[in-house]
Protein backbone atom coordinates (compact mmCIF):
# COMPACT_ATOMS: atom_id res chain seq x y z
CA UNK A 1 0.00 0.00 0.00
CA UNK A 2 2.80 2.16 0.73
CA UNK A 3 4.87 1.39 -2.36
CA UNK A 4 1.50 2.81 -4.37
CA UNK A 5 0.96 5.63 -2.20
CA UNK A 6 4.38 6.57 -3.44
CA UNK A 7 3.73 5.50 -7.21
CA UNK A 8 0.53 7.66 -6.84
CA UNK A 9 2.45 10.73 -5.54
CA UNK A 10 5.44 10.55 -8.01
CA UNK A 11 2.93 10.63 -10.64
CA UNK A 12 1.26 13.22 -9.70
CA UNK A 13 4.50 15.34 -9.20
CA UNK A 14 5.24 14.26 -12.25
CA UNK A 15 2.14 15.44 -14.24
CA UNK A 16 2.97 18.96 -12.60
CA UNK A 17 6.30 19.64 -13.76
CA UNK A 18 5.34 18.09 -17.07
CA UNK A 19 2.44 20.71 -17.74
CA UNK A 20 3.33 23.61 -15.91
CA UNK A 21 7.23 23.18 -15.64
CA UNK A 22 8.92 25.65 -13.51
CA UNK A 23 5.66 27.44 -12.65
CA UNK A 24 4.30 24.42 -10.98
CA UNK A 25 7.50 23.66 -8.52
CA UNK A 26 5.15 25.14 -5.76
CA UNK A 27 2.34 22.48 -6.52
CA UNK A 28 5.36 19.88 -6.41
CA UNK A 29 7.06 21.22 -3.08
CA UNK A 30 3.48 21.42 -1.81
CA UNK A 31 2.32 17.55 -2.52
CA UNK A 32 5.78 16.53 -1.18
CA UNK A 33 5.74 18.65 1.99
CA UNK A 34 2.03 17.89 3.17
CA UNK A 35 3.16 14.00 2.70
CA UNK A 36 6.34 14.39 4.48
CA UNK A 37 4.28 16.43 7.45
CA UNK A 38 1.73 12.82 7.54
CA UNK A 39 4.73 10.29 7.29
CA UNK A 40 6.17 12.66 10.53
CA UNK A 41 2.73 12.34 12.07
CA UNK A 42 2.21 8.61 11.80
CA UNK A 43 6.11 8.26 13.41
CA UNK A 44 4.91 10.75 16.24
CA UNK A 45 1.76 8.31 16.83
CA UNK A 46 3.47 5.35 16.26
CA UNK A 47 0.77 3.82 14.29
CA UNK A 48 -0.17 4.50 10.56
CA UNK A 49 -3.56 5.79 9.43
CA UNK A 50 -6.49 3.72 10.44
CA UNK A 51 -4.07 1.18 11.73
CA UNK A 52 -4.66 -0.70 15.16
CA UNK A 53 -2.10 -0.66 17.61
CA UNK A 54 -1.15 -1.06 21.12
CA UNK A 55 1.69 0.91 20.88
CA UNK A 56 -0.62 4.67 19.39
CA UNK A 57 -0.51 7.60 21.05
CA UNK A 58 -2.37 9.68 19.90
CA UNK A 59 -5.04 9.99 17.31
CA UNK A 60 -5.27 11.91 13.69
CA UNK A 61 -7.54 14.68 13.95
CA UNK A 62 -7.63 16.20 10.36
CA UNK A 63 -5.66 19.02 8.58
CA UNK A 64 -5.03 22.41 9.56
CA UNK A 65 -4.97 24.72 6.24
CA UNK A 66 -2.07 26.98 6.22
CA UNK A 67 -0.20 29.42 3.38
CA UNK A 68 3.83 29.63 3.47
CA UNK A 69 5.62 32.29 1.68
CA UNK A 70 8.97 30.61 0.07
CA UNK A 71 11.26 31.95 -2.62
CA UNK A 72 9.68 29.65 -5.31
CA UNK A 73 5.75 30.92 -4.09
CA UNK A 74 3.37 30.69 -1.60
CA UNK A 75 3.01 27.04 -1.10
CA UNK A 76 -0.79 25.54 0.36
CA UNK A 77 0.10 23.35 3.18
CA UNK A 78 -2.07 20.58 5.14
CA UNK A 79 -0.71 21.00 8.59
CA UNK A 80 -1.65 17.42 10.03
CA UNK A 81 -3.40 17.72 13.69
CA UNK A 82 -3.39 15.36 16.44
CA UNK A 83 -5.85 14.24 19.64
CA UNK A 84 -4.52 13.69 23.27
CA UNK A 85 -0.74 14.44 22.37
CA UNK A 86 1.26 17.53 21.67
CA UNK A 87 2.60 17.69 17.65
CA UNK A 88 3.94 20.17 15.43
CA UNK A 89 5.86 19.09 11.81
CA UNK A 90 9.55 19.82 11.95
CA UNK A 91 9.53 21.61 8.75
CA UNK A 92 6.99 24.23 9.52
CA UNK A 93 9.34 25.00 12.66
CA UNK A 94 12.12 25.89 9.54
CA UNK A 95 9.53 27.25 7.15
CA UNK A 96 8.78 29.93 10.21
CA UNK A 97 11.97 30.91 10.45
CA UNK A 98 12.48 31.09 6.70
CA UNK A 99 9.36 33.08 6.88
CA UNK A 100 10.34 35.55 10.02
CA UNK A 101 13.53 36.14 7.84
CA UNK A 102 11.41 36.96 4.43
CA UNK A 103 9.88 39.38 6.85
CA UNK A 104 12.61 41.04 8.66
CA UNK A 105 14.27 41.19 5.18
CA UNK A 106 10.95 43.22 3.89
CA UNK A 107 11.39 45.67 6.76
CA UNK A 108 15.24 46.55 6.50
CA UNK A 109 13.88 47.57 2.88
CA UNK A 110 11.50 49.93 4.45
CA UNK A 111 13.85 51.54 6.61
CA UNK A 112 16.97 51.53 3.77
CA UNK A 113 14.01 54.11 2.33
CA UNK A 114 12.72 51.48 -0.43
CA UNK A 115 9.42 52.30 -0.74
CA UNK A 116 6.17 49.77 -0.47
CA UNK A 117 5.51 49.66 -4.08
CA UNK A 118 9.07 49.13 -4.35
CA UNK A 119 8.99 46.11 -1.74
CA UNK A 120 6.34 44.40 -3.36
CA UNK A 121 7.81 44.11 -6.81
CA UNK A 122 10.99 43.17 -5.20
CA UNK A 123 8.99 40.34 -3.29
CA UNK A 124 6.86 39.65 -6.39
CA UNK A 125 10.22 39.43 -8.75
CA UNK A 126 12.15 37.30 -5.99
CA UNK A 127 9.40 34.80 -4.50
CA UNK A 128 6.68 35.15 -6.63
CA UNK A 129 3.86 36.15 -4.55
CA UNK A 130 2.72 39.41 -3.61
CA UNK A 131 3.10 41.79 -0.37
CA UNK A 132 0.96 44.03 0.32
CA UNK A 133 0.99 47.26 2.41
CA UNK A 134 -0.49 45.63 5.24
CA UNK A 135 2.23 42.94 5.09
CA UNK A 136 5.14 45.79 5.17
CA UNK A 137 3.19 47.49 7.70
CA UNK A 138 3.13 44.14 10.22
CA UNK A 139 6.85 43.76 9.48
CA UNK A 140 8.04 46.95 9.98
CA UNK A 141 6.17 46.62 13.64
CA UNK A 142 8.82 43.34 14.79
CA UNK A 143 11.00 45.92 15.21
CA UNK A 144 9.20 47.94 17.93
CA UNK A 145 10.42 45.88 20.83
CA UNK A 146 14.25 46.34 19.29
CA UNK A 147 13.71 49.83 18.95
CA UNK A 148 12.42 50.61 22.10
CA UNK A 149 15.23 49.12 24.04
CA UNK A 150 17.24 51.17 21.93
CA UNK A 151 15.36 54.33 22.85
CA UNK A 152 14.92 53.40 27.02
CA UNK A 153 18.35 52.56 26.88
CA UNK A 154 20.92 54.08 29.81
CA UNK A 155 22.97 57.23 28.81
CA UNK A 156 27.00 57.67 29.38
CA UNK A 157 28.44 60.47 30.53
CA UNK A 158 28.57 63.28 27.50
CA UNK A 159 30.54 66.27 27.33
CA UNK A 160 28.64 68.20 24.42
CA UNK A 161 25.23 67.91 23.52
CA UNK A 162 23.32 68.68 19.69
CA UNK A 163 20.22 69.01 20.09
CA UNK A 164 17.54 69.75 16.56
CA UNK A 165 14.11 69.03 15.37
CA UNK A 166 12.50 68.66 12.01
CA UNK A 167 8.99 67.96 11.27
CA UNK A 168 7.52 64.87 9.32
CA UNK A 169 3.65 64.81 7.85
CA UNK A 170 1.39 62.37 9.77
CA UNK A 171 -2.26 61.57 9.70
CA UNK A 172 -4.40 62.18 12.62
CA UNK A 173 -7.73 62.21 12.27
CA UNK A 174 -9.44 63.67 9.11
CA UNK A 175 -6.09 65.62 8.36
CA UNK A 176 -2.56 65.68 8.03
CA UNK A 177 -0.59 67.63 10.76
CA UNK A 178 3.53 68.47 11.15
CA UNK A 179 4.57 66.10 13.77
CA UNK A 180 7.85 67.21 15.64
CA UNK A 181 10.75 64.82 15.76
CA UNK A 182 13.05 66.12 18.24
CA UNK A 183 17.10 64.50 18.25
CA UNK A 184 19.48 64.07 20.74
CA UNK A 185 23.41 64.00 19.86
CA UNK A 186 26.45 63.41 22.49
CA UNK A 187 29.71 63.06 22.33
CA UNK A 188 31.26 61.32 25.45
CA UNK A 189 34.48 61.35 27.20
CA UNK A 190 36.16 59.16 24.52
CA UNK A 191 35.35 61.25 21.80
CA UNK A 192 32.59 59.39 20.06
CA UNK A 193 29.95 60.29 18.63
CA UNK A 194 26.42 58.90 19.50
CA UNK A 195 22.49 59.40 18.83
CA UNK A 196 21.20 59.30 22.59
CA UNK A 197 17.60 59.97 21.78
CA UNK A 198 14.94 60.41 19.32
CA UNK A 199 11.01 61.76 20.05
CA UNK A 200 8.23 62.20 17.88
CA UNK A 201 5.31 63.37 18.91
CA UNK A 202 2.00 65.75 18.23
CA UNK A 203 2.61 68.53 21.21
CA UNK A 204 3.40 72.40 22.06
CA UNK A 205 7.29 72.94 21.66
CA UNK A 206 8.33 73.78 25.35
CA UNK A 207 6.41 70.65 26.56
CA UNK A 208 7.89 68.27 23.95
CA UNK A 209 11.14 69.71 24.39
CA UNK A 210 11.19 69.46 28.03
CA UNK A 211 9.66 66.20 28.45
CA UNK A 212 12.35 65.09 26.15
CA UNK A 213 15.15 66.56 27.67
CA UNK A 214 13.99 65.25 31.11
CA UNK A 215 13.68 61.85 29.98
CA UNK A 216 17.53 61.90 28.49
CA UNK A 217 18.32 63.12 32.10
CA UNK A 218 16.75 60.43 33.54
CA UNK A 219 18.27 57.87 31.35
CA UNK A 220 21.79 58.97 33.26
CA UNK A 221 22.80 62.12 30.96
CA UNK A 222 25.53 63.75 32.90
CA UNK A 223 28.64 65.64 32.71
CA UNK A 224 27.32 68.00 29.94
CA UNK A 225 29.69 71.14 29.45
CA UNK A 226 27.92 72.56 26.56
CA UNK A 227 24.81 72.42 24.84
CA UNK A 228 24.47 73.75 21.22
CA UNK A 229 21.27 74.47 18.85
CA UNK A 230 18.95 76.68 17.08
CA UNK A 231 17.10 78.80 18.92
CA UNK A 232 14.15 76.74 18.56
CA UNK A 233 10.93 78.14 20.33
CA UNK A 234 10.41 76.80 23.66
CA UNK A 235 13.74 75.10 23.25
CA UNK A 236 15.45 77.72 25.54
CA UNK A 237 12.61 77.91 28.29
CA UNK A 238 12.96 73.99 28.60
CA UNK A 239 17.05 73.91 28.99
CA UNK A 240 16.76 76.62 31.04
CA UNK A 241 14.19 74.66 33.47
CA UNK A 242 16.37 70.71 32.78
CA UNK A 243 19.63 72.03 32.51
CA UNK A 244 20.19 75.49 33.79
CA UNK A 245 23.48 75.32 34.76
CA UNK A 246 25.06 73.95 31.49
CA UNK A 247 26.52 76.40 28.84
CA UNK A 248 24.52 76.98 25.70
CA UNK A 249 25.76 77.76 21.82
CA UNK A 250 23.65 78.97 19.18
CA UNK A 251 24.41 77.92 16.09
CA UNK A 252 26.44 80.38 14.32
CA UNK A 253 25.08 78.70 10.84
CA UNK A 254 21.71 79.42 11.64
CA UNK A 255 22.59 83.19 13.43
CA UNK A 256 24.36 83.77 9.81
CA UNK A 257 21.44 82.95 8.08
CA UNK A 258 18.54 84.97 10.64
CA UNK A 259 20.47 88.31 10.06
CA UNK A 260 19.55 87.93 6.61
CA UNK A 261 16.21 88.64 7.12
CA UNK A 262 17.20 91.95 8.64
CA UNK A 263 19.03 93.27 5.71
CA UNK A 264 17.37 95.87 3.97
CA UNK A 265 19.18 95.61 0.45
CA UNK A 266 20.13 93.04 -1.36
CA UNK A 267 23.36 94.85 -2.13
CA UNK A 268 24.41 94.48 1.61
CA UNK A 269 23.99 90.62 1.94
CA UNK A 270 27.35 89.11 0.85
CA UNK A 271 28.78 92.25 2.86
CA UNK A 272 26.88 91.65 5.77
CA UNK A 273 27.93 87.65 5.71
CA UNK A 274 31.53 88.44 5.72
CA UNK A 275 31.15 90.85 8.54
CA UNK A 276 29.39 87.78 10.52
CA UNK A 277 32.00 85.75 9.53
CA UNK A 278 35.05 87.91 10.72
CA UNK A 279 33.19 87.87 14.05
CA UNK A 280 33.05 84.57 14.46
CA UNK A 281 36.51 83.94 13.24
CA UNK A 282 37.75 86.11 15.72
CA UNK A 283 40.89 84.38 17.92
CA UNK A 284 39.15 85.04 21.31
CA UNK A 285 36.08 86.31 22.55
CA UNK A 286 36.78 89.80 23.91
CA UNK A 287 38.28 90.18 19.99
CA UNK A 288 34.77 89.02 18.70
CA UNK A 289 33.14 91.79 20.90
CA UNK A 290 35.30 94.10 19.67
CA UNK A 291 34.60 93.02 16.17
CA UNK A 292 30.66 93.26 16.73
CA UNK A 293 30.48 96.87 18.14
CA UNK A 294 32.36 98.41 15.41
CA UNK A 295 30.09 96.02 12.71
CA UNK A 296 26.99 97.30 14.77
CA UNK A 297 28.30 100.63 14.34
CA UNK A 298 29.08 100.43 10.46
CA UNK A 299 25.14 99.77 10.05
CA UNK A 300 23.45 101.67 12.48
CA UNK A 301 22.02 104.23 9.88
CA UNK A 302 21.66 102.33 7.12
CA UNK A 303 20.32 99.20 8.52
CA UNK A 304 19.10 99.55 12.19
CA UNK A 305 17.72 96.83 12.72
CA UNK A 306 20.61 94.63 11.71
CA UNK A 307 22.64 96.01 14.25
CA UNK A 308 20.34 96.36 17.27
CA UNK A 309 19.57 92.39 16.33
CA UNK A 310 23.58 91.53 15.78
CA UNK A 311 23.70 93.10 19.44
CA UNK A 312 21.22 91.32 21.17
CA UNK A 313 21.68 87.95 18.93
CA UNK A 314 25.19 87.07 18.26
CA UNK A 315 26.71 87.30 21.79
CA UNK A 316 24.82 83.86 22.27
CA UNK A 317 27.27 82.35 19.43
CA UNK A 318 30.29 83.72 21.50
CA UNK A 319 30.29 80.59 24.03
CA UNK A 320 32.64 78.61 21.83
CA UNK A 321 35.53 80.73 22.99
CA UNK A 322 35.73 78.62 26.00
CA UNK A 323 36.59 75.48 24.91
CA UNK A 324 38.76 74.65 23.67
CA UNK A 325 40.38 75.76 20.20
CA UNK A 326 41.22 72.43 18.81
CA UNK A 327 37.13 71.74 19.49
CA UNK A 328 35.90 75.26 17.75
CA UNK A 329 34.87 74.23 14.50
CA UNK A 330 33.13 71.41 15.36
CA UNK A 331 31.21 72.88 18.47
CA UNK A 332 30.27 76.24 17.39
CA UNK A 333 27.58 74.89 14.86
CA UNK A 334 24.67 72.25 14.62
CA UNK A 335 25.70 71.18 11.17
CA UNK A 336 26.47 67.71 12.11
CA UNK A 337 22.47 67.84 13.65
CA UNK A 338 21.66 68.95 9.88
CA UNK A 339 23.37 66.34 8.37
CA UNK A 340 22.06 63.71 10.21
CA UNK A 341 18.39 65.12 10.00
CA UNK A 342 19.41 64.99 5.92
CA UNK A 343 20.07 61.19 6.53
CA UNK A 344 16.62 61.07 7.89
CA UNK A 345 14.99 63.08 5.29
CA UNK A 346 16.36 61.09 2.54
CA UNK A 347 15.09 57.99 4.32
CA UNK A 348 11.19 59.14 5.22
CA UNK A 349 10.37 61.50 1.97
CA UNK A 350 9.79 58.29 -0.03
CA UNK A 351 7.11 57.70 2.68
CA UNK A 352 6.13 61.61 2.25
CA UNK A 353 2.58 61.06 4.80
CA UNK A 354 3.00 58.65 7.76
CA UNK A 355 -0.01 57.11 8.77
CA UNK A 356 0.28 57.58 12.74
CA UNK A 357 2.80 58.50 14.45
CA UNK A 358 4.28 55.20 15.28
CA UNK A 359 5.00 54.47 11.94
CA UNK A 360 6.73 57.47 11.93
CA UNK A 361 8.96 57.03 15.17
CA UNK A 362 9.71 53.42 14.04
CA UNK A 363 11.64 54.27 10.58
CA UNK A 364 13.53 57.06 12.06
CA UNK A 365 14.57 55.21 14.88
CA UNK A 366 15.85 52.63 13.07
CA UNK A 367 17.40 55.21 10.72
CA UNK A 368 19.12 56.99 13.89
CA UNK A 369 20.22 53.33 15.22
CA UNK A 370 22.12 52.54 12.09
CA UNK A 371 23.89 55.92 12.21
CA UNK A 372 24.68 55.44 15.69
CA UNK A 373 26.08 52.01 15.33
CA UNK A 374 28.31 53.71 12.69
CA UNK A 375 29.72 56.45 15.18
CA UNK A 376 30.34 53.89 17.61
CA UNK A 377 32.35 51.64 15.64
CA UNK A 378 34.06 54.64 13.92
CA UNK A 379 37.20 56.96 14.72
CA UNK A 380 37.04 59.66 17.24
CA UNK A 381 35.02 62.79 16.53
CA UNK A 382 37.11 65.09 19.01
CA UNK A 383 39.80 64.42 21.08
CA UNK A 384 39.69 65.15 24.84
CA UNK A 385 43.16 63.76 25.96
Amino acid sequence: MTHQRNNNLLSEITEIIFTEGMNGLDKAAAILINEAMCIERSKHLRAEPYERSLGRQGQANGFKDKALKTRIGEIELKIPQVRACDFYPTFLEKGLRSERALTSAIAEMYVNGVSTRKVQNIIGEMCNFNVSSSDVSRATKLLDDELDVWRKRPIRSCRYLFLDARYEKVRHGTSVVDCAVLVAIGVGDDGKRDVLGVSVKLSEQEIHWRGFLQDLQARGLHGLELITSDAHAGLKAALRAVFPAVKWQRCQFHLQQNAQSYVPKKALKESVAFDIRSIFNAPSQPEAERLLNITAQKYEKEAPSLSRWMLDNLPEGFTVFNFPVDHWIKIRTNNMAERLNEEIKRRTRVVRIFPNVASSERLISAVLVEVSEKWQTGGVYLNFS
